[in-house]
């Protein structure tokens, strides 16, 4: 599942293939980008902030960045000019040709390209601060938190690690496994839960995961990688418990977690 570590990965491989090189074609396969052509545009950056990538080009005073965020089965795939896809062209959104390689978007759930520019707004300006960023501020994400819990006192931990507003990066997998490791059930009201640790652990584990082959949070040997998420009835690697699984808040994903270790009434 793409979270931020994911970002920060793809975009590590896409920058070799892409910065520095002249956009040679685009094709945009959204209609209200239909027009859009940056063909000649050079590319300057290659970044992630949260879970979006950010492609940033220029032509002279000129400057854009093509954002897209994957969603749940958005990619970004590097071609031979001229190979064959090994997805579907139907499924294709964006398609970026420089010299000696075509980069391809498949299944993009946002494609945008945003103008740069004084007197633009910023369409990422609602992200808290970026758990991978070089200009990560743990005092910001525990401010949103706090104010996260000023407006509503019931506020769930579950709900507040997955609120990009309040530190980008978290998905469903590091939410739960960062629950998991505090002790907590995912429905724990915020207020009760150490936010310093979970902003601690949210950082640890993204950082440490950040250009992984295999995500892993447990640092157990051999394929114990993950300590709840995707692990229903299976035993709990710290007690032998039968990992529970439960519809989150807002019923679109599903909460993992051990009912020995994270009793709900902690």
């Amino acid at each position: 599942m793409p979270e931020g570590d994911t970002l920060f990965a793809l975009a590590a491989q896409l920058r070799p293939v892409l910065a520095g090189k002249t956009l040679s074609r685009t094709d945009f396969r959204v209609p209200r980008l239909a027009t859009a052509d940056l063909s000649g545009w050079r590319v300057d950056e290659v970044r992630s902030v949260g879970k979006h990538l950010l492609v940033e080009v220029s032509d002279g005073d000129r400057r854009a960045v093509i954002r897209s965020h994957l969603g749940m089965d958005g990619s970004w795939r590097v071609f031979e000019p001229g190979r064959r896809w090994t997805k579907p062209g139907h499924t294709a959104r964006a398609v970026l040709r420089v010299d000696g390689a075509e980069v391809v978007g498949f299944a993009l759930r946002e494609l945008h390209v945003d103008r740069v520019g004084p007197g633009r707004p910023d369409p990422l300006a609602h992200l808290g601060p970026d758990l991978l960023g070089a200009d990560w501020d743990p005092a910001r994400a525990l401010a949103h938190m706090a104010d996260a819990v000023a407006r509503d006192p019931s506020v769930t931990v579950s709900r507040v690690l997955l609120d990009q507003r309040v530190m980008a990066g978290v998905g469903n997998i590091y939410r739960n496994e960062i629950c998991f490791l505090l002790g907590v059930h995912p429905t724990t009201p915020m207020r009760v839960v150490d936010a310093e640790e979970a902003v601690s652990l949210a950082r640890r584990l993204l950082w440490h995961n950040r250009l992984r082959p295999v995500r892993t949070t447990t640092g157990l040997p051999g394929r114990a990688d993950l300590w709840v998420y995707g692990r229903a009835d299976r035993p709990c690697r710290r007690c032998g418990t039968p990992i529970r699984r439960v519809p989150d808040e807002d019923r679109d994903r599903i909460a993992f977690y051990c009912p020995s270790c994270q009793p709900p009434d902690r």
